[in-house]
């Protein structure tokens, strides 16, 4: 894609942000350098691009059956084109395509990046949460549209549940294929990914010339490795180890999420290091902290105060915010920390205390016949404890704290 300086949106900086800590030293260690000229003028030039091919079907979902046009869907995403009937021409195009995914995808080596993600267990989550979910407030032209789509009325807590139940359906051990949990969360988020782009770039208030399209392919891109990269590459460093084939199999779930999802294939991994790259490059551009970071990480960081905890429940959900706070500032950095309005002087304990227990429980995984599926197992195991833990009795549904998802 190539694109004049004129139509490159203003939030692009001219050259590459200092990025997190954690991600810069991953990078240094993988030599992975900075994005060259053509990667730099790709990253300005996605501000404006979206998905066509969804595009192009929600065209035909907007008029006064679009309810109906959503539930069809919904039934063709569960049980497929050949079991439904009367389908539109339109959708049924946009379904050929989602259930003949392109050669390179090997499910075998899908189901075994699941299982990798998995057995990061909660450690795993903690990280997607408290480094990915919540250091990417950074981002403040991605927060414009977060305040545009009313997704902030039901809580911050409420929206990491959906992205968490939309990871756990994306790791569900064959949920990825076509039918699949996974495969249907994902084409749902993309579905409403599309309405959230018409519905916020019509906005009076939306300074396309400064933010570019709303959920575009840079920020696709980014959010797609921060979900499922970081979290495996920060598990490195709190002991949770994965063999090479492991990483380069979670980054081959990786991009085939990335292809469901609508994401140009310029911007999926093709490797483990491929993708801590994406992510390095797609920070140092995207890193712009404004008044909407603090506005969104406060009440975020305040959020386990208020979670679902056994007796003594007070003390057990102070103890659950120092430990949040202890992975953010592991893996952020002080730089980071204050331009959150986070505590700048906090100690790693909680990293810290897991490496020996994580150290131990990889080399029982690695080495001892059955490990890597029990692993896989009680890593699920914790994975929902920490669901249930943040919304109770609650339920996540995927797309329930955007208003806009529910337009039609």
């Amino acid at each position: 894609m190539s694109a004049t300086s004129a139509s490159v949106p203003s939030r692009h900086p001219d050259a590459p942000r200092p990025v997190p800590m954690g991600i810069r030293l991953v990078a240094a260690a993988l030599r992975i350098g900075p994005s060259d000229q053509a990667q730099w003028d790709r990253i300005g030039a996605d501000l404006t691009a979206g998905d066509p091919a969804m595009a192009r079907l929600v065209d035909t979902m907007s008029g006064a059956d679009g309810a109906e046009q959503k539930e069809l869907f919904e039934t063709v995403a569960r049980d497929g084109l050949a079991r439904t009937s009367d389908v539109p021409v339109a959708m049924r195009e946009f379904f050929t395509m989602a259930e003949n995914p392109p050669e390179w995808v090997d499910f075998a080596r899908v189901r075994r990046g699941q299982r990798s993600l998995r057995r990061g267990g909660a450690d795993g989550t903690y990280i997607a949460r408290d480094v990915s979910f919540l250091g990417g407030y950074q981002f403040s032209s991605f927060n414009q549209t977060l305040l545009r789509t009313g997704v902030m009325k039901k809580g911050s807590n409420k929206r990491f549940a959906e992205t968490l139940q939309w990871a756990l359906d994306v790791t569900d051990d064959g949920g990825l294929e076509p039918g699949g949990v996974g495969y249907r969360s994902t084409l749902r988020v993309r579905m409403i990914h599309e309405f959230v782009r018409r519905y916020v770039s019509r906005r009076s208030d939306w300074q396309a010339e400064d933010w570019g399209l709303p959920i575009n392919q840079t920020d696709m891109a980014a959010t797609l490795v921060g979900a499922l990269i970081a979290p495996a590459t920060g598990g490195l460093a709190m002991g949770v180890v994965l063999s090479p084939r492991e990483l380069d199999d979670i980054a081959h779930t990786t991009r085939y999420v990335g292809w469901l999802m609508g994401v140009d294939d310029y911007w999926l991994p093709r490797s483990f290091r491929d993708g801590v790259r994406i992510l390095h490059h797609t920070l140092g551009a995207l890193s712009a902290p404004d008044e909407t970071t603090r506005q969104l990480v406060e009440p975020m960081a305040a959020d386990p105060l208020d979670w679902h905890l056994p007796a003594p429940t007070g003390l057990r959900r102070k103890v659950a915010r120092a430990l949040h706070l202890s992975i953010t500032a592991t893996y952020l950095g002080p730089r980071t920390m204050r331009e959150l309005g986070l505590p700048t002087l906090v100690l790693p304990w909680y990293p810290a205390m897991r490496i020996p227990v994580n150290l131990a429980r990889s080399a029982a995984a690695l080495f001892l016949p059955g490990g890597l599926e029990r692993a896989g197992r009680r890593g699920r195991e914790e994975q929902l404890r920490f669901l249930e833990q943040m919304i109770g009795t609650s339920t996540a549904a995927i797309g329930d704290s955007a208003t806009v998802a529910h337009a039609g």
